[in-house]
């Protein structure tokens, strides 16, 4: 399996610092899977209308050079090719891309469907936006007893892909937030845990790194969106066991973290096996040359 690392959507303001939205795009033997879709090209054309103002508030960047579509493109890749999406939770920075690939079947927790749909709170309201699952696309939700993955009981390998890409349910940001985890083989784990933290001192070992002020208010934040703030914390430790263990090895990152992001592109393309690549528009992975070779085709830093 091929994994792919997109940057496809970005906020930036004095309070918050840089932001990203890590998006996974997996080369499988059932088509490519994404994991997340961050912006699509109808939010670009319209993001009042279809995210609404609260993005404003948090600085968002809508560049179509930063949606899924695009940077796919740029790969060399094809859209149509994208077969199933697979969402963390369906909150407007997350599934804004879904649109652009009208083939695909969007993946998620029935817990989230019905929270999305619902909008019962002020938070649903403002994080849920109608108006980017329009048409509503083919859905497949996962309920019930699953399967224990990584140490997680009741997890849920994705309908027609097969069990290398698994949902992890993990309320708390939403009611039905889940992490993803993706088998890469030899290289172990990664687990894209969505909106689960959102910054890397979150999971990294206690002192190794500092939160800083942005990664304070982050934090603030992060609890002030939470639907269950106590199970926010349970998910912390969680993660931070999960990232620190050796064996089996699990790289955990965040959805907006972007050093994690760059970190984890940048030392794929260092490798030179061409199996991760960053696509990350102005922004250049530390450390990884100014291209990739013929077999990636992919470039870094393009705008």
């Amino acid at each position: 399996m091929r994994v792919h690392h997109l940057n496809c959507g970005s906020f930036s303001s004095a309070l918050i610092g840089r932001l990203v939205c890590h998006v996974l795009a997996c080369e499988t033997d059932a088509g490519i899977v994404l994991v997340d879709s961050g912006f699509g090209l109808a939010d670009v054309a319209d993001p009042t209308g279809r995210v609404g103002r609260y993005a404003n508030l948090m600085g968002a960047r809508f560049r179509e050079s930063e949606t899924a579509v695009r940077r796919l493109e740029k790969l060399g890749l094809n859209p149509a090719d994208v077969t199933h999406i697979v969402a963390t939770h369906l909150d407007f920075d997350h599934i804004g891309g879904v649109a652009d690939f009208p083939n695909a079947t969007l993946h998620t927790t029935a817990a989230e469907r019905t929270a999305s749909e619902g909008r019962s709170s002020f938070r649903e309201k403002v994080r849920y936006r109608p108006a980017q699952l329009t048409p509503e696309p083919t859905l497949h939700t996962y309920s019930g007893p699953g399967e224990s993955v990584l140490g997680f009981s009741d997890t849920y390998p994705i309908a027609g892909v097969g069990d290398r890409i698994v949902l992890v349910p993990m309320p708390g940001h939403t009611r039905g937030h889940a992490a993803v985890a993706v088998d890469t083989g030899e290289k172990g784990w990664l687990l894209h845990a969505g909106d689960a933290f959102y910054h890397r001192s979150t999971v990294a070992a206690p002192g190794q790194v500092s939160p800083g002020t942005e990664g304070r208010a982050l934090r603030v934040m992060e609890e002030l969106i939470a639907v269950d703030r106590s199970k926010i914390r349970g998910n912390h430790r969680r993660l931070r066991e999960l990232n620190n263990q050796v064996a089996p090895r699990v790289r955990v990152f965040s959805a907006h973290d972007p050093t994690l992001f760059e970190d984890l592109a940048g030392e794929r393309a260092r490798s030179g096996l061409g199996a991760w690549v960053c696509i990350a528009n102005r922004d250049r992975c530390q450390g990884a040359p100014e291209s990739i070779g013929p077999a990636v085709g992919g470039q870094i830093g393009s705008g």
